[in-house]
């Protein structure tokens, strides 16, 4: 479309948001749920999401050990490395378990506090008996035996606003 970006990486929608806010970035790309807290805190300048992307969790359980017969109940007593707490792949997470019927952090220990970019170092170094990430470090680990893919959470939980384009409301008025 001719358009000239600067594209930035932002390694989460938390900060993503922030670097929105601050006026790092004109547009913001992640999960919905960055405007939604911001907007909720009373800002008067808050994010507007304009457009959706993705409509399925992109993310994948893996184990320690191959497991071919994967049933959700394997994970009850167990620790998932899960993500940032109230974000997209953290919340879908749980909604995932639940509908299985497993309560988070009753019947399963659901790590949130380590950083998203650390998950998979994590999970390698000893952490958790399952983690969630995303392709290609999900098939990377997979070839390197260091994590077998056992269920897609996309599958499980089916259709989601997952990933959303978002400006603040300043900008979207001026634009």
């Amino acid at each position: 479309e001719g358009l000239e970006i600067e594209l930035i990486n932002g390694q989460g929608a938390d900060k993503v948001m922030t670097a929105v806010l601050s006026g790092q970035a004109d547009i913001g790309f992640s999960g919905p749920e960055a405007c939604i807290y911001v907007y909720n805190e009373g800002k008067e300048d808050y994010g507007v999401v304009f457009a959706q992307l993705t409509e399925r969790d992109g993310s994948f359980l893996l184990a320690k050990e191959p497991m071919p017969e994967f049933k959700w109940d394997d994970v009850k007593g167990k620790k998932i490395i899960g993500g940032r707490k109230g974000g997209v792949p953290e919340m879908t997470l749980e909604y995932v378990l639940k509908k299985n019927n497993i309560i988070p952090n009753e019947d399963v220990e659901v790590d949130t506090s380590v950083q998203f970019a650390l998950m998979a170092g994590a999970f390698t170094s000893g952490q958790g008996d399952f983690v969630t990430l995303f392709e290609p470090v999900a098939s990377s680990l997979e070839m390197e035996g260091m994590g077998y893919i056992v269920a897609s959470i996309g599958k499980e939980s089916g259709s989601i606003p997952y990933t959303a384009y978002y400006a603040k409301k300043s900008y979207i008025e001026k634009n």
